[in-house]
């Protein structure tokens, strides 16, 4: 895991799924914890960024409170709290209003700071090898949807499962389609650890500290 992506993909609005509440570590937006002396929002851009060509931030409320980071936050687009497929469809219309010649969304979690750097090419590589429609991680067994790789061309699906049939499980939409799941592997670390608890903050610190002492890495 370096800090560099293998490549870009042009025609993909990256969109980081921000809007996780912090209630095990103490309240707050769970994007604005430190871990590592950066935020864990920090982490997923400058993960995220070399991969895409734009970042957008999904989360709701407040948007000042993300002003440090310089990037558009777009809200959901449908009402109450429809979970992270509202995130999804965010990042769908997003990319068709303002992004057009964006024909692909990946999303990511923001409490996984230790992503693959190769996450954007191996979804987009299995669209073609799979013939998929849509395609998200697994590793160590675990399948991971919000590490997903989304076509703007279903967000009309999309948009009627969660506002006409009040779906709210992203395996239950995806299901519909022609998913592929894409293995990555587990070495110095699952790269989908999660944060969630304060021990898991101390965890990911020590794991910055292995990486950088072993091979330079930049957190």
């Amino acid at each position: 895991m370096g800090s560099k992506a293998l490549t870009s993909s042009p025609s993909i609005l990256g969109v980081i799924l921000a809007g996780g509440q912090a209630r095990r570590l103490g309240g707050g937006d769970k994007a604005l914890h430190e871990v590592a002396g950066k935020t864990l929002l920090a982490h997923a851009i400058g993960r995220l960024q070399p991969q895409v060509s734009c970042v957008v931030i999904n989360a709701n409320g407040d948007a000042s409170r993300f002003a440090d980071f310089s990037l558009p936050v777009v809200a959901d687009t449908v009402g109450g709290f429809a979970g992270p497929l509202a995130g999804v469809l965010a990042g769908l219309d997003w990319a068709a209003e303002c992004a057009p010649e964006c024909d692909w969304v990946v999303t990511v979690a923001t409490d996984a700071p230790f992503f693959p750097d190769d996450l954007v090419v191996r979804l987009l590589a299995a669209v073609h090898l799979e013939n998929a429609d849509l395609v998200c991680a697994e590793s160590g067994g675990r399948v991971h949807p919000v590490f997903g790789l989304w076509p703007v061309s279903l967000r009309n699906d999309l948009r009627s499962a969660l506002v006409d049939e009040e779906i709210r499980k992203v395996d239950l939409w995806t299901a519909r389609h022609r998913l592929a799941v894409i293995s990555f592997p587990v070495s110095v670390i699952d790269p989908f650890f999660n944060i969630n608890r304060p021990e898991d903050i101390r965890a990911a610190s020590k794991i910055f500290s292995r990486l950088k002492a072993k091979n330079g890495y930049e957190t």
